[in-house]
């Protein structure tokens, strides 16, 4: 009888595994982590054009697609801490569109997950493995995760500029309890590779409030591809984990990307990674401008 996933990790705890000559302590897991995450109503047919291939499709809402603004603050890793900062399109997996709103009632059935169009992080070691071993387009940048007494922000900057920045009232209570696997599909070496998370703590919720959340973009060039997006000023919701803890998964899947014609570029392949060493420094945090939702900070993260 086939393991589920779960399984299969708690079986391989306390094993040690060497990938890309990276150490790591079985499960691949960070312990004393905090999110902060928004959804944002998009253009369906500007998501539909930013997706690769022809089996990844944007989750229809509203008649809207949606960009997940997820940002993870892992305090305790084998690769130590480090800050990750997901721009995502919600989609499903498979040969055709799917139905409206199904997908969140059904998320296997229609492969629901997220596109990342974008994932910096804060240290060298994280991109190495993350984009050599799962595919994800992990690059090193400028982050900082604060808390504010009454919101939490995360800004990203790269080459001195501005890229992008979320903020998100502290909700009243953190307490809902919170337990999901999500599945990621990134584009790499022209394939789809798709991994799995699984989150278990606890979150607070925002929910049809228009002031709890407010995304700023910059004039870097990563901000463009996002301009494109015609994201809507009012999140669908916003959230926020405290604390958390985080299993990704060592199993992961990937296909080939095709198309009706040859692409005109290809994707970014090994000759990113290979060079690349195990250094855990960070680039120096962001200058945040003063804060939208909350006018002075208490501490800063890293």
């Amino acid at each position: 009888m086939r393991m589920s996933g779960v399984e299969r990790l708690e079986r391989e705890r306390g094993r040690h595994a060497v990938v890309d000559g990276i150490p790591f302590l079985l499960p691949v897991d960070a312990q004393e982590t905090s999110a902060l995450m928004a959804a944002f109503p998009i253009s369906l047919d500007k998501a539909r054009r930013a997706l690769p291939g022809n089996e990844v499709h944007p989750l229809r809402f509203n008649d809207k697609g949606l960009l997940l603004v997820t940002v993870v603050d892992y305090r305790k890793t084998d690769i130590g801490k480090y800050i990750e900062y997901s721009l995502a399109i919600a989609c499903t997996h498979g040969p055709r569109p799917a139905p409206a709103y199904l997908p969140l009632i059904m998320p296997k059935s229609y492969g629901l997950g997220q596109f990342v169009l974008d994932l910096p992080v804060s240290t060298e070691l994280s991109v190495k493995g993350g984009k050599g071993i799962w595919g994800m387009p992990k690059h090193q940048a400028n982050l900082n995760f604060l808390s504010h007494e009454r919101s939490i922000s995360s800004q990203y900057d790269l080459d001195g500029q501005l890229c992008v920045k979320l903020e998100v009232k502290r909700p009243r209570f953190a307490g809902l309890p919170l337990r999901v696997r999500a599945a990621n599909l990134c584009g790499f070496r022209g394939m789809l590779m798709k991994s799995y998370i699984h989150f278990s703590g606890r979150a607070g919720v925002n929910l049809f409030d228009a002031s709890a959340a407010r995304l700023t973009l910059g004039e870097h060039p990563k901000a463009a591809r996002l301009r494109e997006l015609e994201i809507e000023p009012r999140a669908l919701f916003s959230a926020y984990v405290p604390r958390a803890t985080g299993v990704l998964d060592d199993y992961f899947e990937s296909w080939f990307l095709s198309y009706e014609r040859a692409p005109a570029l290809s994707m970014e392949g090994l000759e990113s990674v290979v060079s690349l060493g195990q250094g855990r420094e960070w680039l120096p945090a962001p200058e945040s401008a003063p804060q939208a939702l909350e006018p002075e900070s208490r501490h800063a993260a890293n």
